[in-house]
């Protein structure tokens, strides 16, 4: 079944770690756009903020708010792991395009760009690629998915 190959993992513990890295420090980012938690805006204030400001389409906007939200969280949980990752490697292309690319490479660590560099996102998408090609890792909910359709 096409499932299995989506959701089929090995017990590996870089795969976890790849994946907890990725939900973990994603999971801030998402809190503050969704819940407005971490001193961020929430979802009306986001949304108003990448429409209003940044000119998205409201289904871009959206979009990129429910990818970091939730994204994390299946990522934590280790479901559907490969989607999300492939979710959120698109995402973090899509700002070093929209937001990144024209201040660097670097992080503006000491303030003295005009913003921040791409480095961060090339990261996370690096972690995510991982996660793509690896799976969940142990500890995760899609190999106890696959052990439940495999039976």
């Amino acid at each position: 079944m096409m499932i299995d190959k989506f959701l089929n993992t090995e017990s590996n513990w870089g795969a976890l770690i790849a994946r907890l890295t990725l939900g973990i420090v994603l999971f801030p980012h998402g809190a503050q756009k969704m819940l407005g938690l971490f001193g961020g805006n929430g979802l009306e204030g986001t949304m108003d903020a990448f429409t209003n400001q940044m000119g998205l389409p409201w289904i871009v906007a959206f979009a990129v708010i429910m990818i970091e939200f939730f994204g994390s969280i299946f990522l934590i949980l280790g479901f559907s792991s490969r989607l999300w990752s492939l979710a959120i490697a698109g995402l973090f292309v899509g700002i070093i395009f929209t937001n990144h690319w024209e201040h660097g490479f670097f992080m503006n660590w000491f303030g003295n760009q005009a913003g921040e560099g791409y480095e961060y996102a090339l990261l996370v998408i690096g972690i995510a690629l991982a996660v793509l090609v690896n799976g969940s890792g142990k500890c995760s909910i899609d190999s106890q998915l696959v052990k439940l359709l495999n039976r």
